[in-house]
């Protein structure tokens, strides 16, 4: 249902907002926003991170990302510098045509990552990056495994209100109809306030349409 999923929701632009209710209202990466307004992608994560202020996984890693992959790069013991900018995004995006970069932190470059208009989703921005040193202090293998685990392969779905992540688990038919669920009831709800004027509290509260099939 992976692929039905992430083509439903790519299909009918399905908002974060929708996502994270469908997920029962979390599933969001906190603090993460759009460098530039107006991008919308979903698709398969594609997990790597940086560690002890070095960038070096993250060079040697997305050589391995596929089409439309959404690059989810984690962060840890990196302080405030700057994960990565414009040469490894247009790379990504560009040459290896991912779908979109989401860092977990600080990027840099950004009035050129602005200028092209590139899929970056962060949380800052600092022009000191990190080293591309090999020896770096690395994230113990514990980690690394439920990291790896948890997001490698789960679905991100990123917009102007940010990134929700799509756990593995939840890639089945019961989800994608929560999915369609949640499209037709806001049809409806719009529907309730633009067309009939009711106020949002007999709308969503109340539910009233469930009441009135007719109307």
């Amino acid at each position: 249902m992976k692929e039905e999923i992430i083509k439903y929701i790519k299909r009918n632009r399905v908002s974060t907002t929708e996502i994270a209710d469908c997920l029962g209202k979390k599933g969001s990466l906190y603090g993460i926003h759009p460098i530039n307004r107006g991008h919308f992608r979903v698709g398969n994560v594609f997990w790597t991170y940086a560690s002890g202020e070095s960038n070096w996984n993250v060079h040697d890693q997305i050589r391995k990302v596929q089409e439309n992959d959404i690059i989810l790069v984690d962060v840890f013991q990196c302080g405030n510098r700057a994960i990565l900018g414009e040469l490894v995004a247009k790379y990504a995006l560009l040459y290896l045509q991912a779908g979109a970069i989401v860092v977990n932190g600080n990027v840099r470059d950004v009035p050129n990552i602005i200028k092209e208009n590139y899929s970056v989703w962060c949380k800052g921005y600092n022009p000191e990056g990190c080293f591309n040193k090999k020896d770096f202090q690395d994230i113990a293998a514990a980690m690394y495994e439920e990291y790896n685990a948890k997001y490698n392969g789960s679905i991100a779905v990123c917009d102007d209100c940010g990134v929700v992540i799509i756990p593995k688990e939840e890639h089945t038919k019961e989800f994608y109809e929560k999915i369609v669920h949640i499209e037709e009831q806001e049809d409806i709800w719009f529907d309730c306030i633009d067309r009939l004027k009711w106020d949002t509290f007999d709308t969503v509260c109340k539910k009233k349409y469930m009441e009135n099939p007719g109307v």
